[in-house]
């Protein structure tokens, strides 16, 4: 596997991986209640609880994006 292709491979895993965050932000804040509705159908829970795992998710997410692709396709970008 050469740089090319790996440079693109975490070009388009950083676009579809940021899309998804950025609709599940959009989502959580255009629509909160319908998401919280939806959830704690599953899983009833109080909202505050639901906050908190929410934002502790997409922290999480944020983290594991930046570390695990965006710091790669970075750094081939800069190499290749």
């Amino acid at each position: 596997m050469n740089i090319e292709t790996l440079t693109a491979f975490f070009m388009w895993c950083s676009i579809i991986s940021a899309g998804i965050y950025f609709v599940w932000v959009l989502f959580l804040l255009l629509m909160p209640d319908f998401v919280y509705g939806v959830q704690t159908r599953w899983f009833p829970i109080p909202r505050e609880t639901y906050n908190a795992i929410m934002f502790s998710f997409m922290g999480a997410y944020k983290v594991v994006l930046i570390l695990f692709v965006l710091v790669p396709y970075a750094s081939l970008l800069i190499v290749g």
